[in-house]
């Protein structure tokens, strides 16, 4: 296909080579006259030329068709076959000789429509003797729950004789323990007790040594007030001397000033001389100076008499703090003595009560071992309640194995019998002949072949491009070789691919009432889906990009080669139905394979053409 393509190019090229560029020369060689030049002006001729010699030189010829999508019933199409529904090949589970009628191939039966029965023989007597096992095991349970029951009513009675000694335990330790406890505390008391008689008696050695002291500090306070009492009077009579001096002191001053007033005056009359005036002043600033003399000795007689009479309260405050002394120290010693006589109380208290901790821990041990005791000879008898249950619940469950091994022996019997009957699993036909009257069943042996063909399936196998179109629930028609359509619904949609074809299952369910549609005719099959939009194409015209995409060469509103990548929906035989495309397109049917997307094109149409 290809080599033809390439020679029709290269012809088409060269007609086109003559056609343009030795036109003349052509001319020339089939005996006809070029036309006759006319007047038209040489700049236009040339403009002419020119246009077509760019149009023939840069622009490639191709054949196009314009095409317009068309709706499209993108129903898919499959192959397949009919299958029935169900189909079982009934078998027996047991061996015995066969007592019933056969039925025939092609006979109708209902679910549950006896097609073989065998023969029992010795399988009643089985099941009657596995009754009577069945009752005989029965009847010893009752004696056996009893005395299970029996046991199990002394048991309690041990375990609460059991709790009752073990609750009676805790006290006794609880005793114990709080007895054992008391003696260290009595023991601790009576040391607390006798070690507070020396320090107790130190105390008071201590108070009866504090009461001389005492005294002698009374004794020297009151020796102190009078030589207080006397400093106050001396200092009360230093006043007036201070007072005296003080009005000396102011008189000499008064005096001094009028000496001065006056030397002042003859000094400014010129009547004394200056050393005069210096001496009056000197005795006015020396009389001013025994003033203050005076007064400083006035303050100080006055601050002696301050400090006299504090002197004076100091040491009868003395006196008192000592007189108090005495009477807390006598107070100490009253303590101390009481004291004295608590400690060795407590000590005679403390000594008792250690002899009645020891007698308290003798008598709790006593109660902890009687416990013990206790507990032992009850242990002992919850041991034999437990055992008596054991042997009860031993003979309990001896007799209910007895009953299971006698109730499975006529579970097994009743199994048995039911396996003599074999009927029909569901309703439908017979394919083959049911077993025959005295023929011989082994497990295993086959009773019938069973299908059921209302409603039939119709088995088909979609590629990969086709099965995302397939939905379950899609209406269905098939057409049987025989001629004869059907309709149906898609009752299912394999999930999973066929490894080897890679295809995957599809069943429609159709009708089949009066069973005329057989298991394993061929059928066309359609399944609905939804139309598309879809151009009819030469399938010649298809071709791949560079990065190998299927498609078609276009031709553009510029007159250029475009590449459009397409799908395809259908293959017939007027061409192929692709999608892709726009609603009107100019698609190349000839020469695409000379083009690439962005060529100058100068196409001929086919409609044209014809």
């Amino acid at each position: 296909m290809r080599i033809v393509s390439i020679i029709t190019a290269i012809i088409v090229a060269g007609l086109l080579y003559l056609l343009v560029m030795e036109r003349e020369t052509l001319m020339a060689w089939t005996g006809a006259e070029a036309p006759a030049e006319t007047d038209v002006p040489e700049e236009a001729q040339v403009d002419t030329a020119t246009a077509i010699q760019n149009v023939t030189v840069n622009s490639v010829r191709v054949m196009a068709r314009r095409s317009v999508a068309q709706e499209l019933d993108s129903a898919v199409i499959l192959r397949g076959e009919t299958q029935a529904v169900r189909q079982v090949e009934v078998r027996a589970e047991t061996s015995g000789k066969v007592v019933s009628d056969p039925l025939r191939n092609g006979t109708l039966v209902e679910a549950g429509q006896l097609l073989c029965e065998i023969d029992p023989g010795t399988r009643e007597v089985s099941k009657r003797e596995a009754l009577a096992k069945l009752a005989e095991a029965k009847a010893l349970l009752p004696e056996s729950r009893a005395r299970l029951a029996e046991a199990k009513a002394q048991v309690p009675a041990a375990e609460a004789a059991i709790l009752e000694a073990e609750a009676n335990i805790p006290a006794a330790e609880a005793a114990l323990s709080e007895a054992r406890a008391g003696v260290p505390a009595a023991e601790a008391a009576l040391t607390e007790a006798e070690a507070r008689v020396p320090e107790v008696e130190s105390r008071l050695i201590e108070a009866e040594s504090r009461v001389p002291e005492a005294k002698a500090r009374l004794r020297e306070a009151e020796a102190a007030v009078p030589a207080a009492q006397a400093a106050l009077e001396e200092a009360q009579s230093r006043v007036p001397e201070a007072e005296a001096r003080v009005q000396q002191a102011e008189a000499q001053v008064r005096e001094a000033e009028i000496n001065l007033n006056a030397s002042q005056s003859l000094a400014r009359d010129g009547f004394t001389a200056q050393t005069r005036l210096a001496s009056a002043e000197a005795a006015f600033e020396t009389a001013k100076a025994q003033v203050q003399t005076a007064q400083a000795g006035l303050l100080a007689a006055a601050s002696g008499i301050q400090a006299a009479k504090s002197n004076v309260e100091t040491a009868r405050a003395s006196v008192q703090a000592a007189q108090s002394g005495i009477r807390n120290a006598e107070a100490g010693v009253i303590a101390a003595r009481t004291q004295i006589a608590n400690a060795k109380a407590g000590v005679q208290s403390a000594r008792s009560q250690i002899e009645g901790a020891r007698a308290r821990v003798s008598s709790a041990l006593s109660g902890v071992e009687g416990a013990k005791t206790a507990i032992a000879s009850t242990k002992s008898q919850l041991e034999g309640a437990q055992a008596g249950v054991q042997a009860a619940m031993t003979g309990e469950e001896t007799a209910l194995s007895a009953i299971q091994s006698a109730e499975a022996g006529v579970a097994a019997a009743d199994t048995e019998i039911d396996r003599l009957s074999i009927h029909a699993p569901f309703g439908g036909l017979l394919e083959t002949d049911t077993a025959e009257l005295g023929a011989l069943m082994q497990p295993g042996s086959a009773c019938a072949t069973v299908i059921q063909l209302n409603p039939v399936k119709i088995v088909a196998y979609a590629p990969e491009a086709s099965v995302a179109r397939i939905e379950v629930g899609a209406q269905a028609g098939a057409r049987l070789v025989s001629g004869r359509e059907v309709t149906g619904d898609v009752s299912f949609v394999s999930r999973s691919a066929d490894p080897a074809t890679r295809t995957f299952r599809v069943e429609l369910e159709v009708p089949n009432e009066d069973l005329s549609i057989r298991d394993g005719q061929t059928a066309d099959i359609a399944i609905e889906a939804e139309g598309a939009q879809a151009h009819l194409v030469p399938q010649s015209a298809l071709t791949l990009n560079d990065e190998g995409d299927l498609g078609l060469r276009t031709v553009s509103d510029t007159e250029t080669a475009a590449f459009m990548p397409v799908t395809v929906l259908r293959d017939t035989r007027q061409g192929v139905w692709v999608t892709g495309l726009p609603d009107t397109v100019d698609i190349i049917i000839l020469g695409q394979e000379y083009v690439t997307d962005g060529v100058p094109l100068a196409p001929s149409f086919e409609e044209v053409i014809q």
